[in-house]
């Protein structure tokens, strides 16, 4: 993952934190729902999903630089074993008034199958090299989140899909574990609906990741698709009850390139 910290630094190792599963808590309830759906799978048993946000220099988009960045975040797809995903790109579309606050030109997703992976990813020489020889140079700022899905179905990304990402933090006296709960109850209405495939869950990476506490993407054949689900009232309705529980919110929306397949969709 990308750090803008020294890369001896700690940060680029992934803080491998397990959530607190109370038996009596929501996150226990939803845990044992996505762990018994996702069994039957090996390619779904413990996907991690990994976001980078990137705010580059003005200079280095006029430069080309920025182009040269995302080329070499995405040739990671073939450097590095093991990556069920990867895609490096531009946002298209800041979708909240905190997304244009904090002003992300650029984004890297990756999926890995395992907590393991994802620090192997890390520490990859490939992975290093991207991040000394180009984005350490050219980002303002970056922002990191990594979850562990607790969603009971797959999401696969293919080239040409369009995704929406969301992040938040909770209000004050709401766990994560209740937002991944009502999530969860959420978006299953709505996939029914409108058949969205998402993955979400609590970030385990709070040194990186600005605050914010949950993750989600959501997951469209394409940007019409994606546009469609904003009048649906299932989905409206949906939205209201989880906006209950959070302080903020960051959503963008972004398309995966050609180039954004390491040999197959992520069926994650």
């Amino acid at each position: 993952m990308i750090c803008l910290k020294a890369l001896s630094s700690p940060l680029h190792q992934p803080t491998l934190r397990r959530l607190n599963l109370n038996p009596s808590s929501s996150t226990l309830r939803v845990a044992a729902a996505a762990a018994a759906a996702m069994s039957s799978s090996a390619a779904v048993a413990t996907p991690i999903e990994h976001i980078v946000l990137i705010k580059v220099r003005p200079e280095a988009a006029a430069s080309g630089a920025a182009t040269a960045m995302v080329s070499a975040l995405q040739a990671l797809s073939t450097q590095v074993p093991g990556l069920a995903y990867i895609h490096a790109g531009p946002v298209l579309r800041l979708s909240s008034p905190v997304a244009e606050a904090l002003g992300p030109t650029h984004l890297l997703h990756s999926r890995h199958a395992a907590k393991p992976d994802l620090a192997a990813y890390a520490t990859h020489p490939a992975h290093v090299a991207a991040v000394q020889g180009h984005v350490l140079p050219n980002a303002l700022d970056t922002t990191a989140v990594d979850w562990v899905n607790m969603a009971p179905s797959a999401s696969p990304v293919a080239p040409g899909n369009a995704v929406r990402l969301t992040l938040a933090k909770a209000k004050e006296g709401v766990e994560p574990a209740q937002i991944v709960e009502a999530v969860a109850a959420a978006t299953k209405v709505a996939a029914e609906a409108m058949g969205i495939k998402v993955s979400f869950g609590e970030s385990f990476s709070p040194a990186r990741a600005k605050g914010y506490q949950f993750g989600m993407v959501a997951v469209f054949h394409s940007m019409e698709e994606l546009d469609a689900v904003e009048g649906n009232a299932k989905v409206l309705e949906a939205r209201a009850g989880i906006r209950s529980l959070l302080a903020e919110q960051l959503v963008l929306d972004f398309v995966v390139g050609p180039a954004g397949d390491a040999s197959a969709p992520a069926n994650l």
